[in-house]
């Protein structure tokens, strides 16, 4: 039984599981991994700690189709439309820039309950805080170390993480990868940003009549959403939560500063834009280091293949770019690389 190893529970990792599940008839171990304590990846949905049922995205907002990938993508989107998972995004969005024919859409139980559909799609054997390290090649396989327990060994292994972290990797890997590769992965670069999540108290009135708001000429803030607003929850149950996401000038002024101070400094800027919010009853406040492509990598359409017996690809936003169609992309690539070797 051949055994496959995924980092990264994000969108292209989850998907690339559910399609290799798909498409593999034989028996198949899968297994994947994420250094975080949830999957997600950059589409992730915090939860108040008061409250499960009251959550907030914190990575991606919403997502939009162009009339392109409608036609070329139009499978992934009819399942998630068929499973209630994403629904038409209907909530006033202002200083929302729309261009001919896109539609948008929400994901009604937060945005990671796409990654959690493809996650069990897959049936693979998901772990969380699993921090890969190395990678060496052992006997034709490949042997995985993490920040703790004991390595394991693999047949394939898939890279989604962003590329700073695929070029932080020791052991054979650095050297398997060559020369022009190298190059191409430095290459890459991504934005910065900050994303807060302001959760209260069942009750609390937030009275804007907007659900997301685009804002220009804050050095802070960039964008609000009042979260369940957005995805059409407005529940006498549940409280509101509130997100906010830094500009990314912002973000990589205070990139290593502390999340106290961080936060402080939106918490500032915020009471400028609404001001007398009332006080959240939680917080979650999430450093994006990398937050959105800005430069990705040439020449390689979807994926790199760094080694081919045995095999070791990577994919991702890096290899395309930082939107669903992009990680949709990415994942078809590298299913086609995986495809003659399971």
């Amino acid at each position: 039984m051949a055994r496959v190893l995924v980092v990264g529970a994000g969108l292209t990792g989850s998907l690339c599981a559910a399609l290799l599940r798909r498409q593999t008839s034989g028996p198949l171990y899968l297994a994947v991994w994420d250094k975080a304590e949830d999957s997600g990846g950059r589409m992730t949905t915090a939860s108040s700690p008061h409250n499960p049922q009251c959550t907030a995205d914190l990575g991606a907002q919403y997502i939009t189709c162009t009339p392109h990938y409608a036609k070329t993508h139009q499978s992934f989107y009819d399942e998630l439309l068929a499973h209630d998972i994403l629904r038409p995004l209907t909530s006033p969005i202002e200083g929302m820039v729309m261009k001919e024919g896109d539609c948008n859409f929400v994901a009604s139980q937060g945005i990671s309950s796409v990654i959690k559909h493809y996650l069990k799609e897959s049936g693979a054997e998901v772990y969380f805080r699993h921090c890969v390290t190395q990678i060496n090649l052992r006997n034709d396989k490949w042997e995985v170390s993490k920040q703790t327990g004991s390595p394991e060994q693999f047949d394939l292994i898939v890279l989604t993480m962003p590329v700073p972290q695929i070029l932080q990797l020791q052991g054979d890997i650095t050297n398997l990868i060559s020369k022009c590769q190298r190059q191409q992965l430095e290459a890459v670069s991504y934005s910065a940003r900050y994303a807060l999540g302001l959760f209260y108290e069942a009750g609390t009135k937030i009275d804007v009549p907007w659900a997301g708001l685009y804002i220009t000429g804050n050095p802070c803030i960039r964008f609000i959403s009042i979260d369940n607003k957005k995805r059409n929850i407005e529940s006498s149950e549940i409280g509101p939560s509130l997100v906010i996401h830094t500009t990314v000038p912002f973000g990589v002024t205070y990139l290593e500063h502390s999340i106290e101070d961080v936060q402080e400094l939106i918490f500032q800027q915020l009471e400028n834009i609404l001001p007398g919010l009332p006080q959240p009853i939680a917080t979650k406040c999430q450093k994006w280091r990398h937050s959105q492509v800005t430069n990705a990598a040439a020449n390689c359409p979807g994926q790199m293949t760094l080694h081919r017996k045995p095999l070791l690809v990577c994919g991702g936003d890096g290899f395309t770019q930082s939107n669903f169609d992009g990680c949709i992309t990415s994942a078809l690539y590298v299913l086609e690389a995986l495809k003659d070797y399971v």
